[in-house]
């Protein structure tokens, strides 16, 4: 995730340099997704929502913008970085396992892997990890 302040153009003007040592030293399958933080305070607003758009679809990345204080979109994030390398890995993996049959003349049919992911508190306590008191 590259996250940028939206309310501070110098920090969006630095996400070229930071996508650039992350390709250089990551793998080439890395998942990158532009975060605009801070839309709560849209008024302050330094950054054009085109412009980062713009930017990440130039670079084919993932964009969106978060407010880490309201917790608005921040969930989905993460959520779509994480389809994002598990459809990689995924197909990596049929990729692998058809290269195996093929190799082997095994007829073996691939089967689906489930993915538990934990309910959400029910009880209406929200964390304040993100919230001065």
């Amino acid at each position: 995730m590259l996250v940028y302040d939206m309310t501070k153009r110098q920090s969006f003007d630095h996400v070229a340099r930071w996508l650039e040592e992350l390709r250089s030293h990551a793998d080439k399958n890395i998942v990158v997704i532009l975060i605009g933080n801070k839309s709560d305070l849209s008024t302050l607003r330094a950054v054009p929502t085109e412009d980062a758009k713009e930017f990440a679809q130039r670079e084919n990345l993932f964009f969106m913008e978060t407010s880490a204080l309201e917790s608005t979109n921040v969930e989905t994030a993460f959520m779509t970085v994480l389809t994002e390398i598990y459809r990689i890995i995924s197909k990596k993996s049929l990729v692998a396992n058809d290269e195996d049959t093929e190799s082997s003349g095994n007829s073996n049919l691939l089967k689906g892997t489930k993915i538990a992911i934990p309910p959400e508190n029910s009880g209406g306590n929200k964390s304040t990890c993100c919230m001065s008191n």
